[in-house]
């Protein structure tokens, strides 16, 4: 029997009231779906419900097969080590037992019939560019992309029936992606897939999109579901034109009949006013005339109404997708000015930066380099997080830094009062004046930081850093469009294009980091920071 997951009549609600589906059918089979959707609709949820990790509010999730669930956000106990996260540390040890001339019962029983258990482990490990940590390290000692990999192989390892994946390319540089781009394309049974990565949604065979509540089925990877879209969109935008049309034809024949209404009403009163006919025929002419008028009226305007009904359905099906409009505060940096000073910098985990480093002025520096290398323990030392370990890292303007994780939210909290946490000397109305360029209008920015999606998220970690109080001249983004849709990061590019102060962005997102016009490459390299040209970029990541 081949592997599925089926919904029926799915409904989610958070506790705090906020509905996400309700009602939802749908059923995955065998092959690759990419499942996509404007941010906060919904995908990450209705993952963790396929996962058994959230209990729905009503109806039901059937699964067929064992499911594996690699979530958005990978969090891993650094104490672990390599062998004990890829689930495998007690088969392990059961079998260097019996290598060592251990034959006691309890050896074979936990290792059954897995005798290349450890052979397995480092193979999918070499398969994920992952060969190189070893099965006894500790995950503390690997980076953010590594143990999104990491959690991966053990994924793999397990051969579940049903792989769901939730952003699975947040972090990875681009040997990583390939090497996962590689693991979708030869994944033989259920895969669902979270991402608004076109490259990986290129190797799905169908998309499933989510969209208020409702899902959509398109044949073909992300790049058909584009074309199909365009077609659709363009023929709505048709069907909104002739309905357009058609309320100003109804509204022209409306009061063309008013008019003519008014005139025999004024034609009838001048005859009765003149009693040329008897006035029992006069009455008898003027409630015809009445009747007729009524009914004439009546008829246009629901004419009208009907025009109006035919242009709301059509409008409903032209999108127009909320987006980031993000109007950032003055924060011009004069050409020249010294913005940022690295001198002889050694940084934790081994990293450094040898002589001086000057950033000046409204410079755009993108930070480059394979997971691992560096990037985000320099932006952390340069944000204040981390203590150099020598030398010094020394900030002339006021920065701000959003990490990839985007813990600078208490989940605690409202949007709008994490928001006021940075800006404590800002209105109430200032501060949900600013949230509502963010998306976050009216209810929305009192819900929980902890009830929001990672492009939401995302979107009020931003808000937040910027009405903070002094407003940035050096904006320090670690991985930036992670969690965005592609609208979203759209709108991001087109924000950071007018904003006038220094960037200095970590990313493996290359074309985003085309897009917001870079004007130097640094690449982070077995800990080393060295400047590099754009041609060098695809060979050093």
């Amino acid at each position: 029997m081949s592997s599925s997951l089926t919904c029926t009549s799915l409904s989610f609600t958070w506790a705090d009231g906020t509905a996400v589906l309700d009602g939802l059918d749908i059923a995955f089979g065998p092959g690759r779906t990419g499942l996509v959707g404007v941010n906060g609709s919904g995908k990450s949820t209705l993952l963790k419900l396929l996962a058994g990790e959230l209990t729905p509010s009503d109806g039901t999730v059937k699964v067929s097969g064992e499911v594996g669930h690699l979530p958005q956000n990978v969090t891993l106990d650094t104490a672990l080590r390599v062998d004990q996260a890829l689930g495998i540390a007690e088969r392990r040890a059961a079998l260097h037992a019996i290598e060592a001339g251990d034959v006691a019962e309890e050896h074979f029983e936990t290792l059954g019939d897995d005798w290349d258990v450890e052979e397995r482990a480092l193979v999918t490990l070499g398969e994920l560019g992952l060969g190189h940590i070893g099965l006894d390290r500790t995950v503390g000692e690997v980076s953010g992309g590594e143990s999104v990999l990491l959690r991966l192989a053990a994924l793999l390892l397990r051969r579940p029936d049903v792989l769901l994946l939730d952003e699975p390319t947040n972090n990875l540089d681009l040997y990583a992606r390939r090497r996962l781009y590689h693991a979708v394309s030869a994944w033989p049974g259920v895969l669902v897939v979270v991402s608004h990565d076109r490259e990986l949604l290129d190797l799905v065979d169908q998309i499933a999109e989510l969209r208020s509540g409702e899902v959509t089925w398109y044949g073909g990877n992300f790049s058909a579901y584009e074309e199909a879209l365009a077609v659709e969109q363009e023929a709505a935008e048709r069907t909104v034109r002739v309905a357009e049309a058609d309320v100003r034809k109804q509204k022209r024949e409306l009061a063309d009949a008013q008019v003519k209404l008014a005139r025999r009403k004024r034609y009838g009163q001048k005859m009765w006013d003149s009693k040329r006919e008897p006035k029992i025929v006069m009455g008898a002419r003027k409630r015809a005339a009445q009747e007729s008028a009524g009914k004439h009226r009546i008829m246009h305007e629901e004419r009208l109404a009907e025009a109006r009904e035919r242009l709301d359905e059509a409008a409903e099906a032209v999108r127009d997708d909320d987006e980031i409009r993000v109007d950032l505060p003055y924060t011009a940096v004069p050409p020249g000015r010294q913005v940022l000073t690295l001198q002889n910098l050694e940084m934790a985990y081994h990293a450094r930066v040898e002589g001086i480093l000057d950033l000046r002025g409204p410079e755009r520096i993108a930070l480059v380099g394979r997971n691992g290398a560096g990037k985000t323990t320099l932006l952390r030392t340069v944000a204040g997080q981390l203590a150099p370990v020598a030398g010094e890292a020394r900030a002339h303007v006021p920065l701000r830094f959003l990490p990839q994780r985007l813990d600078v939210l208490d989940d605690e909290l409202t949007v709008a009062e994490n928001v006021a946490r940075f800006a404590p000397g800002a209105t109430n109305n200032r501060i949900r004046a600013r949230l509502a360029r963010f998306l976050f209008r009216g209810a929305r920015a009192d819900q929980k930081a902890a009830t929001l999606s990672g492009g939401e998220r995302f979107r009020a970690a931003l808000a937040a850093l910027m009405l903070a109080e002094p407003p940035p001249q050096l904006l320090l983004l670690d991985e930036p469009t992670n969690n965005l849709d592609m609208a979203s990061v759209r709108q991001l590019t087109s924000a950071l294009e007018s904003y006038e102060g220094a960037l200095l962005v970590a990313s493996h997102d290359l074309p985003f980091l085309e897009s917001i016009g870079i004007t130097r490459w640094l690449l982070m390299e077995e800990g080393e920071l060295r400047e590099i040209s754009p041609e060098d970029i695809g060979a050093s990541t």
